[in-house]
């Protein structure tokens, strides 16, 4: 058999070889262990990891107890298929997710493998509720790559561009963001001059929105507009789903950065650090909403499978007040490093934004690819960093397993990483 461990640079070229130039790598190493936020690569060399498997490892590498409730599961069985035989993992797991769920209403839980698959399923059942064909997403959005998924994504590259033609009877609304010229009023207003001129709310099935725009730059969305929102959905008879699949299970300081707002969503979608690491996503929502479809309109082969539903239930064992307490203290100090930043460099910072763990900071746009040298820099201080927005964020998704020792030594080493490319703030740009 082939060696599976030799040297990042030589994965590297085997991947290189034979896999799609389609498939993007932020970071040229390879990993061959972690724990807790740590990860090792195949040179040995060790980095605290900023990235967390982009929002999937909100409960650490390795925990032993997700690892215990996967290994029990596994050696039980590992695959039947919900459609064909119930088990007890999905159930359990459906219940405690409608218990944890925002709002006081009734829920039923659907599982899945992908967060793609919760976004598109979250809109089959609003069309199969409402029998209305409308969607309205955001701009700056992303909700999957798969057709419905993509179609909804709010951001041309890499995302959309050369995938089409895409699904219609989707319409984006502009993203409230004050930074970049769309304050709450002015965009409701747009929002609804789309009801007025592009598609009207009789036509309208669903909302979807992220509490927490991920890809799209960690812009929360203002605490009006989500009112306003919500209000305008319940007037219409819209559904309004929360996306939550990067936002959630602790990363802003609560099972559901929705919580923040004081609504209830109908629908909400999840996956990420739902299952520590496993393939699961799900959408849970309003029980009559969720009993729309029939008998074998929602499902999929490998949707809820026990291995994966035994590790999102020890996962959410393991998120307690004092995890989320943690998520809170873990952004304050990231916000106060980002904030030192943009003090230091005022030209060239333009925002530290977020909600909880969920922060973070955007540079402004040059000509040179400020943000990619600073997580290049980074990585060669031992920091594992990934951009997003228009590739001038950089965010923050360390796991919320880390302590302050090795959190305070990574803020000072991506600190220095934004002095290397930056130059001294004395001086300005450099």
């Amino acid at each position: 058999m082939q060696a599976l461990r030799t040297s990042s640079a030589e994965i590297g070229r085997r991947r290189a070889a034979s896999v799609p130039r389609g498939v993007g790598c932020v970071h040229p190493i390879a990993v061959v262990r972690g724990e807790g936020a740590t990860l090792w690569d195949a040179d040995g060399r060790a980095y605290v990891d900023f990235v967390g498997g982009i929002g999937v490892m909100n409960a650490g590498h390795a925990n032993p107890a997700i690892v215990d409730a996967i290994a029990a599961q596994a050696r039980a069985f590992t695959h039947v298929s919900f459609q064909v035989t119930s088990y007890e993992p999905y159930v359990a797991l459906a219940e405690t997710l409608n218990r944890i769920a925002p709002g006081p209403s009734r829920k039923k839980t659907l599982l899945l493998s992908t967060g793609a698959e919760a976004t598109e399923n979250a809109v089959k059942i609003a069309r199969h509720y409402t029998g209305r064909p409308g969607v309205i997403a955001f701009q700056h959005g992303y909700h999957g790559r798969t057709l419905l998924a993509l179609s909804m994504t709010g951001k041309n590259a890499p995302y959309k561009q050369n995938y089409g033609p895409f699904c219609s009877e989707i319409v984006h609304a502009p993203f409230p963001h004050e930074l970049h010229g769309w304050s709450v009023q002015r965009a409701l207003d747009a929002l609804d001059e789309i009801f007025a001129s592009t598609i009207s709310p009789e036509r309208v099935a669903a909302i979807i929105i992220e509490p927490v725009l991920g890809e799209g730059g960690f812009v929360p969305v203002p605490h009006a507009y989500m009112q306003a929102l919500r209000d305008r959905c319940t007037r219409e008879g819209i559904v309004l789903i929360c996306d939550e699949i990067q936002s959630g299970f602790g990363r802003t300081g609560a099972f559901f950065a929705s919580e923040h707002y004081g609504i209830e969503p109908d629908l909400v979608t999840t996956a990420k650090s739902l299952a520590g690491g496993m393939p699961l996503a799900a959408v849970v929502g309003k029980a009559e909403i969720m009993d729309a479809p029939g008998p074998g309109g929602l499902g999929g082969t490998y949707a809820g499978n026990p291995v994966a539903c035994a590790a999102a239930l020890a996962t959410i064992d393991l998120m307690d007040g004092a995890f989320f307490a943690r998520a809170g203290a873990i952004g304050a100090r990231v916000r106060s490093a980002f904030d030192d930043l943009a003090a230091r460099y005022p030209a060239d910072v333009a925002e530290v934004r977020g909600i909880g763990a969920m922060i973070g900071i955007e540079f402004v746009q040059r000509d040179e690819p400020v943000v990619a040298r600073i997580v290049e820099r980074a990585r060669e201080r031992g920091v594992l960093l990934m951009p997003a927005g228009e590739g001038n964020v950089i965010r923050v998704l360390v796991p919320l397993v880390i302590d302050d020792a090795m959190l305070n030594d990574a803020l000072a080493h991506i600190a220095d990483a934004v002095h290397d490319v930056l130059g001294s703030p004395s001086t300005g740009s450099g």
